[in-house]
């Protein structure tokens, strides 16, 4: 039996070829979302951008018929807008004021009825929404509510870490010490291993050898892990530490992507490795460093002065550790040294990238969680000859309104170039920040 689904706008929003993701079922837009899609299509970032892809969207199905009777979708199923939303009276005892989501909720609760005194029950209704509240008062009303999951990625549980352990033969760990490489047939005979993903070699018989490798592009061997001591006086303190540095200082690795709570050292090791590549080793010529312009909490409003200046509370983080590396401790001492570089680290937000082409430079792209699955695309075809491009970011930590762990950029990227040579990606687990950070990031 076809079924009736009734979106909300934060499905639109989110994704605005939605309408095309429920198979041969009927998709029911009530006006109130028009409305409110309305409002936001003169918005100058991601959410206005996909107000008026859907507004012209809407108006392709438009020519074809009569949008209120239902037009034909090109997957089999149908569209329709519906403008009654009678059923409201009869939620006025619970949900007092007439909001656009309650507006909502009654569409589809008319729907509903509709559909309910029809012979053998009719249709079943169901009211797809990323609000989890209007999730919960729909249910309470006796409708049928889901998320909408068609745009997420992978579970987040399930996210590719980069790095597995293996209990191997002894034989397995000393071969490889010896050798410095090792046939992949000698690792994975069941499972299929991806490029550049870190294998923790553990002696099955419980012994204390293990060994680090590294897949190679080819998937055909697995090469021993080597760390330098310390990379522009950052010394790694872990594995998943050791793992970064390899893939930030491989110059044929040109997207890195890593992930892991506050405190595991992401954009430090990120910062070191790039002032290496371009300061000692000079395989790149400037090191570009961006995060989006998103406010944890309420957002203090315009800042004064010019574009470097309104720049620096949202950049703060990315100074503090160029304030390490460079041991400036005096106040103007980091501003003074970067100066005498020549421009050649830029800190910038990634509302000016577009259109940009960015050759040879080590480009760090910070809080990439926060980016939508457009916008990262945007910034990774930015990427021009002989760059490297690396994202980083917490999922856990997301502070944009329509993305979770699952959907994010950063989770996107991840899941999607995991199987490609080109890529390499890695968690990290353990904070190293300090004893409080680390206690606060597992309890808090």
């Amino acid at each position: 039996m076809k079924k009736i689904y009734v979106l909300d706008t934060n499905v639109l929003l989110q994704d605005p070829r939605s309408v095309l993701s429920f198979e041969e079922n009927e998709v029911v837009i009530p006006a109130v979302v028009l409305e409110e899609v309305d409002s936001k299509k003169r918005y100058t970032d991601e959410i206005g951008r996909n107000a008026r892809y859907m507004s012209r969207l809407l108006d392709k199905y438009r020519q074809k018929g009569k949008l209120h009777e239902g037009v034909d979708l090109e997957n089999g199923g149908t569209l329709r807008v519906e403008l009654n939303h009678r059923s409201f009276q009869r939620l006025r005892d619970t949900l007092i004021e007439k909001t656009n989501d309650n507006r909502i909720i009654a569409v589809a609760l008319n729907l509903k009825e509709e559909q309910d005194v029809k012979p053998q029950g009719g249709r079943p209704v169901t009211l797809v929404s990323k609000d989890a509240l209007v999730r919960v008062k729909a249910e309470v009303f006796g409708l049928h509510a889901e998320d909408f999951l068609s745009d997420q990625v992978v579970q987040y549980s399930k996210i590719y870490p980069g790095s597995q352990e293996l209990k191997t033969k002894r034989e397995v760990i000393n071969q490889l010490y010896s050798d410095q490489k090792i046939e992949i047939k000698h690792v994975a005979q069941h499972e299929r291993l991806n490029p550049h993903q870190f294998i923790i070699f553990k002696d099955e018989m419980g012994s204390s050898a293990s060994a680090i490798g590294r897949v190679s592009a080819d998937q055909q061997s697995v090469t021993l892990l080597h760390q330098e001591e310390h990379v522009w006086g950052v010394k790694p303190r872990n594995a998943q530490q050791k793992m970064a540095l390899e893939l930030l200082l491989n110059d044929d690795i040109p997207l890195v992507t890593m992930t892991g709570k506050a405190g595991t050292g992401k954009t430090l090791l990120s910062l070191a490795a790039g002032l290496y590549k371009i300061e000692d080793e000079h395989r790149y010529q400037k090191l570009l460093v961006a995060r989006p312009v998103v406010p944890m909490g309420k957002d203090i409003g315009f800042l004064p002065g010019e574009k470097e200046e309104k720049l620096r509370p949202w950049m703060q983080p990315i100074y503090d550790n160029l304030e390490f590396l460079f041991h400036a401790k005096k106040p103007g001492e980091l501003d003074r040294i970067l100066a005498g570089m020549n421009r050649t680290i830029q800190v910038e937000a990634l509302t000016y990238i577009r259109g940009r082409s960015i050759p040879e430079q080590f480009i760090i792209i910070d809080e990439a969680q926060n980016l939508t699955k457009h916008e990262v695309k945007t910034i990774i075809t930015r990427v021009g000859e002989g760059s490297k491009i690396v994202l980083m970011g917490d999922p856990e930590q997301i502070d944009h309104p329509y993305l979770d762990e699952s959907n994010n950029g950063l989770t996107y990227v991840v899941e999607k170039f995991k199987s490609y040579a080109v890529s390499g990606h890695i968690k990290l687990e353990k904070g190293e920040r300090s004893s409080l950070a680390k206690l606060a990031a597992q309890i808090l």
